[in-house]
């Protein structure tokens, strides 16, 4: 019975440096919900810029124009926000787990989010410079999924399910024009703070 027993745990012990060696196992849950919470005080800041009907296409086009730079301001501060908080509790996370922060798992996840990502960035810019506002939120969502569904080759399987609900989310924007900014919100404040909740209880605690 012993030598079973030495066995099963000598079998999950090889298992767990397998999955250790080949995915990136130190995202932490507590960086996706707060990411979530900068999103949602970004959209929130955005709406009190607006102070319009959630619907845009009622919001005078030049008003939109006038106010495009604070947007643009306000999403800034988000994303960086969001990188420096996910680098800083991520870090911490591999430092606790004894995983180096950067080999080449955490390369390769970098390397495939960033394709999308990047990709993604210079479609918003062009859609910004030809003025269809309507389309960026739906972009910037469906990219974000796209990203997160490489990722999610070399890290936690949840990251996957996210992608795909940002990308489902995104293609419902893209279905119901003007409502951009609320549904925006949705994708990266409530569905980030509720994967990084379960992402929290399943392996950071």
């Amino acid at each position: 019975m012993e030598e079973k027993k030495e066995i099963q745990d000598d079998i999950a012990s090889i298992r767990s440096l397998m999955e250790r060696s080949s995915k990136f196992i130190s995202l932490s849950g507590l960086a996706g919900i707060l990411a979530g919470v900068y999103a949602l005080t970004g959209a929130a800041a955005a709406f009190y810029l607006i102070r319009e009907p959630l619907n845009y296409q009622q919001i005078p086009f030049l008003h939109l124009v006038s106010i495009l730079p604070y947007l643009i301001g306000i999403a800034l501060v988000v994303l960086i926000a969001s990188l420096a908080t996910g680098v800083l509790l991520t870090y911490r996370k591999a430092k606790r787990k004894g995983q180096p922060i950067w080999g080449k798992t955490s390369r390769e996840l970098l390397f495939n989010m960033a394709i999308p990502l990047v990709t993604g960035g210079l479609l918003i810019l062009i859609l910004l410079y030809r003025g269809y506002f309507g389309l960026v939120a739906p972009a910037s969502l469906i990219f974000y999924g796209l990203a997160l569904l490489a990722a999610g080759n070399f890290t936690f399987s949840d990251v996957k399910i996210l992608g795909i609900s940002e990308i489902i989310l995104g293609l419902i924007t893209t279905c119901l024009p003007g409502y951009g900014l609320l549904l925006w919100a949705i994708g990266f404040g409530v569905l980030h703070i509720v994967y990084g909740w379960v992402m929290y209880i399943k392996y950071d605690r």
